[in-house]
């Protein structure tokens, strides 16, 4: 990790910033399948249903507190019999970018979810996503599935690729 930024659960204060991110994700890439903006309501209650399972919500942030990226993971399904799998989301600022703030929080990720007991950690990523596939790779994701044409965003079909890692 960086001494530019350090990595710690968020707080819910941190909420907008979080929505700032995420949103500018939605507007310029395809790292999430969906052309609608959310609202920081949405967010509150995301982070209050990842909070309530006991699943972190993590932050890296700069020296002042600022907000560089933020990840997460949740149930990969929700039957009981998948309670030891967890899918994982990472999303890093625009500025932020390729500093080293995707592979910390994912690396925090794999952490916590090894303290947690959990066994495999999955991730949905865009098949032309090279950057975010090859951090994953680096850190022991196997692609496992390939869909073709399942999304449809800034006018063209989207492959998505699932990743798993064994913990």
């Amino acid at each position: 990790m960086s001494a530019a930024f350090s990595i710690s659960p968020a707080a819910r204060a941190q909420l907008p910033e979080i929505l700032g991110i995420y949103n500018e994700v939605i507007r310029n890439t395809t790292a999430v399948y969906s052309d609608q903006e959310v609202t920081l309501a949405n967010r509150e209650a995301w982070f209050d249903a990842r909070v309530e399972r006991g699943f972190p919500v993590l932050v890296a942030s700069d020296p002042s507190g600022g907000v560089l990226g933020f990840a997460s993971f949740g149930e990969f399904r929700a039957w009981p019999c998948y309670r030891y799998s967890v899918e994982h989301s990472v999303h890093v600022r625009a500025d932020s970018r390729g500093r080293g703030v995707g592979r910390a929080l994912v690396t925090a990720l794999l952490d916590r979810a090894a303290g947690m007991k959990m066994h495999v950690m999955i991730g949905g990523i865009d098949a032309d996503n090279a950057t975010s596939l090859a951090l994953h790779d680096s850190l022991g994701f196997k692609v496992v599935g390939h869909f073709r044409e399942v999304g449809y965003k800034f006018g063209r079909w989207l492959d998505l690729k699932f990743l798993q890692r064994l913990i």
